[in-house]
């Protein structure tokens, strides 16, 4: 299957986070703090920094699925790292390739903005997404901690 992937744009927004609430069902859940006015700001600042993209997945006219990529540190070991922070293929889309597009234009993206790695968490009970991203040829490479800072 051919999905049309492009960069979001501020008309993107309502379709955009109707589809992140699905990253939040199980085995997923909306993170503590979490409100529609804080996605509303995530999106906006994430699309309007040159550092940072919303990669949209279509099907058609249908949005399919989207990632969300940023530029991230430059690491004294590898250099300039891109981060997937997000990654989410509608529910009605997954095993349709959707995921392998969009994983494949947020490894273009990185490459695009001089990153030497693509980085990500995906959370332990996502078991499903950690078969998909070994298939696609990413490693486990570390364990994440995080930590909320409020």
């Amino acid at each position: 299957m051919t999905f049309n992937i492009r960069s979001a744009t501020l008309a993107d927004e309502d379709s955009f986070l109707e589809l992140l609430d699905q990253l939040f069902e199980p085995p997923g859940g909306r993170p503590p703090g979490y409100t529609r006015e804080l996605g509303n700001e995530g999106f906006r600042a994430a699309v309007a920094n040159p550092e940072s993209d919303v990669l949209l997945a279509f099907d058609g006219q249908a949005l399919a699925g989207f990632a969300t990529v940023y530029r991230d540190i430059v690491s004294v070991r590898f250099g300039q790292r891109c981060w997937l922070q997000d990654l989410v293929s509608d529910k009605t889309q997954r095993s349709r390739g959707v995921g392998t597009a969009l994983l494949k234009a947020a490894a273009d993206w990185g490459r695009d903005h001089g990153c030497s790695h693509l980085e990500l968490s995906s959370g332990l009970g996502r078991v499903d997404a950690h078969r998909f991203y070994e298939r696609e040829g990413m490693t486990r490479g570390a364990y994440n901690f995080s930590m909320r800072l409020d």
